[in-house]
């Protein structure tokens, strides 16, 4: 068990990196041609929707792809091919009736998303979602080919798959740059409509390959039987829709986070790229951490090893503070240098690095319970416990309704601010921070009623410790910081980055290894 979980850690940390240095590409240079600007805050706002759906849905690491890989791991690979084909036609006929309804509705979507984004703003946002569309059915099958690829331990596809978007945007870019280059009086670069076409034919392609791939493990059977196998795919719809919400937690909460964000210009924006650069890590480690527990946990739970399984939650757990909390400590230490390294060129100017680290420093701090509350709902799949993640994830959107608007003033129209907590955009932030963590302590009491007892008083402790240790390590790096000369070089930041992590590294490795809360070991990942 632990060669089968170390050899897929490395494929799919090798490959989900992959994605992210591709996707960090495509984000420096949207961040140099767009900038803070209107043709990327819309943008934003047009992708919400199919957005959503292809990380919930066509998503690695998604209830669709968690509900495949719990019912087809077990079935030989004909009867699993006829269950994830008639999954697909089925499923592929609901998402291609619900594209239609955003294309003709797209307008309305659009002044129902962001009602206080300009005109100009939401015409082309209108534009760019008609586009967008095809994305919708496109999703389903990918999140399905996902499940079916893992499902045969085809881990290291699955996590370089998604660079395939990026790449095409990145290739999108720079064409338009080369033909304005020839072309001065070319406006492609700045069409309203390229990030658009660049993301619908980057998911088309992706669609192709995850078609090829599925098709020569033998998933993919177009000469079904649809009168078998009911019952494999009512369990597959079953885990589907509830799981669709409670994991879809954040992904939802964004479409409330950016109707109160439309009040403040280029907002939209400032927390793509924040957001960017927080996923970017956080992508790898959800992968690299829980992607492999979950067939673990799937067979620990079909052989009744309850000690098993807990045990092994309880080591995932240790493992997920351990690095969550080192990274909210870089992040927050080293976030001017990160931010101007990474975007502050071209269009992307230096009052644009200013309020991106500022939303940097508060998506940083809640990294934690981001993880953490990812871990809690896989494992509530893959026992096939969805109804009470369901029902928090319901709670979970009213409260983050409730603090988006307290925490930007508790606006009313025609009567001002009811609060006197305007934290602005940051405040959007510090309210999905306060959910997840009063989601991640319900979901982790309730694990008893499944007969999965967390060490609670202990885990505190731990994630204690840990915190004093990046908090230590973050303070003597700011006083390394305070009396080194700045200059305007991305050569010298990038130095100062560099030699500041590593700096932090060891002393925060230090401290938690003397304080007994680090089972880390640098030779040895298990013992």
């Amino acid at each position: 068990m632990h060669s089968f979980f170390n050899n897929n850690v490395v494929s799919i940390s090798f490959g989900t990196s992959l994605s992210k240095l591709a996707g960090c590409i495509r984000q420096i240079l949207i961040a140099a041609a767009f900038g803070i600007g209107i043709t990327y805050d819309a943008f934003n706002y047009a992708y919400i929707i199919p957005g959503f759906l292809l990380i919930i849905i066509g998503g690695i690491n998604g209830p669709l792809h968690n509900a495949v890989v719990a019912v087809i791991t077990p079935l030989n690979k004909k009867d699993g091919g006829v269950v994830l084909t008639q999954v697909s036609v089925k499923l592929s006929l609901l998402l291609i009736s619900l594209a239609l309804l955003i294309f003709f509705n797209s307008r309305f979507l659009i002044e129902l998303l962001a009602p206080n984004l300009s005109y100009e703003g939401k015409l082309i946002a209108t534009h760019q979602l008609k586009i967008l569309t095809p994305c919708v059915p496109l999703s389903g099958f990918i999140g399905l080919s996902f499940g079916a690829l893992n499902s045969r331990n085809k881990f290291f596809l699955s996590s370089v798959s998604p660079s395939i978007t990026s790449l095409t945007i990145i290739f999108f870019i720079l064409i338009s740059w080369f033909f304005n280059q020839i072309n001065t009086s070319s406006s492609f670069l700045t069409y309203s409509g390229l990030l658009a076409y660049a993301t619908l034919t980057g998911t088309f392609l992706q669609f192709l390959i995850q078609i090829w791939e599925t098709k020569k493990i033998g998933l993919l059977r177009l000469k079904s039987t649809f009168h078998l196998f009911k019952n494999e795919e009512r369990r597959i719809f079953k885990l589907i829709i509830p799981a669709s919400i409670s994991s879809g937690l954040n992904q939802i909460n964004v479409f409330i986070d950016m109707f109160f964000a439309s009040s403040f210009q280029g907002a939209a924006s400032g927390l793509a790229y924040g957001n960017f650069l927080i996923q970017a890590p956080l992508g790898i480690l959800s992968n690299s951490l829980i992607l492999p527990l979950l067939p673990i946990f799937s067979k620990l739970r079909s052989s009744k090893d309850g000690r098993g399984m807990q045990k092994k939650l309880i080591s995932g757990i240790e493992y997920c503070f351990l690095i969550t909390i080192l990274l909210t400590g870089l992040f927050v230490t080293f976030n001017n240098q990160i931010v101007q390294i990474v975007f502050q060129r071209g269009a992307f100017d230096y009052s644009a690095t200013l309020k991106v680290k500022n939303i940097l420093t508060a998506y940083a701090v809640g990294i934690p319970f981001y993880l953490y509350k990812d871990l809690l709902v896989r494992t509530y799949y893959s026992i096939e416990k969805t109804k009470f993640p369901f029902q928090l994830s319901l709670s979970g959107i009213l409260l983050n309704i409730f603090f988006d608007w307290f925490l930007i003033g508790a606006p009313i129209k025609n009567f001002g601010n009811f609060s006197p907590y305007n934290f602005g955009v940051v405040g959007i932030i510090l309210s999905s921070l306060i959910v997840n963590f009063i989601v991640c302590i319900l979901l982790s009491f309730n694990l008893r009623s499944e007969d999965i007892h967390l060490p609670s008083f202990d885990l505190l402790k731990k994630f204690i410790l840990m915190s004093l240790s990046s908090f230590i390590a973050s303070k003597i790096c700011l006083s390394i910081l305070q009396n080194t000369n700045y200059s305007d070089s991305k050569v010298v930041d990038f130095f100062i980055l560099i030699l500041g992590s590593l700096i932090f590294f060891i002393i925060y490795f230090l401290l938690t290894k003397c304080l007994k809360v680090n089972k880390f070991e640098i030779f040895k990942i298990n013992n």
